[in-house]
């Protein structure tokens, strides 16, 4: 670690070095799906379960086609799986995509120093030859999330169509399901959308089509869409100017709703701030409060950066906040059809407390129509 911590452990996955920011993940379950989140590009994953991988992978929960995160710290990886579904382990799949991962290392006091210091960029290597000096060199001198724009790197190279709802069979019944013809045609930025959002869209009515990040809004208005959807992705907001400059203007013509680092983007074009977090929101148990009708939900969360609140205009109003350290986790703007939150209302993995925005977003481009 970049403040001089040294921990031995066992390598598993990937036999190459990994340098990453550390942030830590409290969900129980739902390793595959963090482990093919585009959010986490530039970051290594500690998971605060201490046994993964004892459910193996399969193909049905991936949220992108590969693995974007840098590396993999774990107190003990099964290297035998026990599951129906599963059609491999855990650390073939990681070396598979050139992963590394660690394991027989104290993953709670590493939480803790994260926790209480602050994310910080980490080297996992098997390199035993090299003196602390040089490997403390190597991983100070690795860039740091904030100095790269992650979200080029793990956008689509073109637009596609997404036709797929919900696919597997151990899906919950969403309470926005739709049937027949679709209702709505949408454009889907894609900032490193998770598949679970864009089978959420399609899953309530929606024509989507997903566009790459630096799609200019004129060649999003050529396309007639009823409405904009701007989703998560890696990295610092601020990288983002092309997806600022075009969402600055596509408020103006359409329904917009964004998650994540769309909300963050949202708040840029109002004229609000973003700052670092010192340890972010990562897992699935954060509650947080609906203010529009005080109804608190359990939901899934991947951030490291967040609104500043104080630095939004009278225009937009807060709805949602965390009710752990009051952060902001949702906006909607009082004139124009824009809304947004932070956290992932998608899950995958996490609770499904939070599946209404979408029907929220249907009908308000039911409205508009």
């Amino acid at each position: 670690m970049e403040d001089g911590t040294i921990l031995v452990g066992r390598g598993f996955g990937a036999a190459a070095d990994s340098f990453g920011e550390l942030v830590f993940n409290t969900s129980m379950s739902g390793y595959q799906e963090i482990l093919t989140d585009p959010s986490y590009r530039g970051q290594t994953v500690l998971l605060t379960q201490p046994h993964i991988g004892n459910y193996g992978v399969n193909s049905e929960d991936e949220e992108s086609a590969k693995l974007w995160l840098s590396g993999l710290v774990v107190r003990e990886a099964c290297s035998r799986a026990s599951n129906f579904r599963s059609a491999t382990e855990l650390s073939d799949y990681l070396d598979q995509h050139g992963i590394a991962g660690i394991e027989a290392v104290d993953t709670r006091m590493l939480t803790r120093r994260v926790r209480d210091h602050g994310e910080q960029r980490v080297l996992i290597t098997r390199d035993m030859t090299s003196s602390d000096e040089q490997l403390l060199e190597r991983v100070r001198s690795a860039p740091r999330v904030a100095d790269v724009d992650h979200v080029l790197a793990v956008t689509t190279k073109k637009p596609i169509a997404w036709t797929k709802g919900y696919e597997s069979e151990f899906s919950p019944p969403p309470p926005h399901a739709h049937s027949g013809a679709a209702k709505h045609k949408i454009v889907a930025y894609d900032l490193g959308a998770k598949r679970n959002i864009l089978r959420s869209l399609a899953a309530c009515g929606l024509d989507v089509t997903v566009v790459p990040a630096d799609t200019p809004a004129e060649a999003v208005l050529e396309q007639q869409p009823d409405g904009v959807f701007l989703s998560n992705g890696p990295g610092d907001p601020e990288l983002t100017q092309y997806a600022i400059t075009a969402a600055r203007t596509l408020v103006q013509k359409l329904p917009v709703f964004g998650i994540c680092l769309g909300h963050q983007v949202l708040s840029h074009v109002f004229g609000g701030k973003t700052y670092k977090m010192k340890f972010g929101h990562h897992g699935g148990n954060q509650p947080v409060i609906d203010l529009l009708t005080d109804k608190v939900e359990i939901t899934s969360q991947n951030h490291s950066y967040a609104v500043d609140g104080d630095s939004l205009p009278d225009g937009v109003e807060i709805t949602h906040k965390n009710l752990n350290d009051g952060t902001v986790e949702g906006l909607r703007h009082k004139e124009l059809p824009v809304f947004s939150v932070q956290y992932h209302p998608e899950a995958a993995p996490g609770p499904h407390d939070a599946l209404y925005l979408f029907e929220r977003f249907v009908k308000l481009l039911d409205g508009q129509r």
